[in-house]
């Protein structure tokens, strides 16, 4: 590739949670100070900080040739740019962020309808205005500049359309969510341009590929244990496994050794039932990255 491929990371909420990410992926960004322009590890690639809100204008007029951002900003402004691949992970979870509607906990409003006529502050207007239009519901929608919760609670808006996760936020203001707007994830997004050249775009669904099997490997665990010859049969159908467990005979023994990769929320449940079952010397290891084709 001749030209170096330009990224985007975003700059904030999600930008610790994004260098782990690539970290794992096999990228090393390292950020300093106050520079928006971190170091990796690839002199292929050179990147920028910016804004999720920004990122997918700055792809589509090609400051930049690829960046992640949410789903919902890329609906704010409807921006023209390609899709290339779903990356779920946030700042707390690997869960969908969900933009909602909430009003106050007293608040009369129990539906959508209930607020017609009325004020809704969000900073998402676009989508807002387009998704109360689409119900032929009128509301007054006002750009908020921050702290949005706060807006029912002050009297400067009757409902809020706010991004959430857990919705801890949003209890702790006193207010109550009436409808789901929209789930939004992270999203690899790339410029047309950049993705009709065919080293870039080679280059950037490499760079899918390794974030993908980084993100899947994060919900996934290694085991290795030995189990009898008597046993394996038992043990081994208990084993999940993404094609069948690796089974191989310890050195001049009737001893093997299997190993698999199972779902890490099922490793609590699963070892001692493999211990009953006659397996030992269970080893758990965490996996960097499972690539599928």
């Amino acid at each position: 590739m001749n030209e170096q491929l330009k990224l985007g990371l975003p700059k904030g909420s999600l930008q610790e949670a994004t260098l782990a990410l690539f970290k794992k992926a096999g990228w090393n960004v390292s950020v300093s100070g106050r520079s928006y322009f971190p170091g990796i590890d690839d002199d292929t690639i050179t990147c920028a900080l910016c804004r999720a809100q920004e990122m997918a204008i700055n792809v589509e007029n090609g400051t930049l040739d690829v960046g992640l951002t949410g789903l919902d900003w890329i609906g704010e402004y409807e921006s023209d740019v390609q899709v290339v691949t779903d990356l779920v992970y946030s700042k707390v979870s690997a869960k969908p962020a969900r933009w909602v509607v909430a009003v106050a906990y007293d608040s009369p409003v129990q539906t959508l309808e209930d607020l017609r006529g009325k004020t809704v502050s969000t900073e998402l207007v676009g989508v807002t205005k387009r998704f109360f239009a689409d119900r032929g519901i009128d509301v007054k929608v006002k750009f908020s500049w921050g702290a949005t919760e706060a807006k029912v609670v002050s009297g400067l808006a009757d409902a809020i359309v706010e991004i959430t996760e857990t919705e801890s936020t949003i209890k702790a203001h006193g207010l109550r969510v009436i409808h789901e707007l929209m789930q939004t994830n992270t999203q690899l997004i790339a410029n047309r341009e950049a993705w009709a050249d065919p080293a870039k775009r080679e280059k950037i669904e490499e760079m899918a590929m390794l974030l993908k099997g980084a993100l899947v490997a994060g919900q996934l665990v290694g085991l290795k244990m030995n189990v009898s010859e008597a046993d394996a049969a038992r043990v081994v159908a208990m084993l999940p496994s993404l094609h069948a467990p690796t089974v191989a005979h310890l050195y001049k023994s009737d001893w093997l050794s299997v190993e698999t990769v199972v779902d890490s929320s099922a490793v609590r449940d699963l070892i001692p039932r493999l211990l009953k079952e006659g397996a030992e010397g269970i080893i758990e290891y965490p996996l960097n990255k499972v690539i599928h084709k």
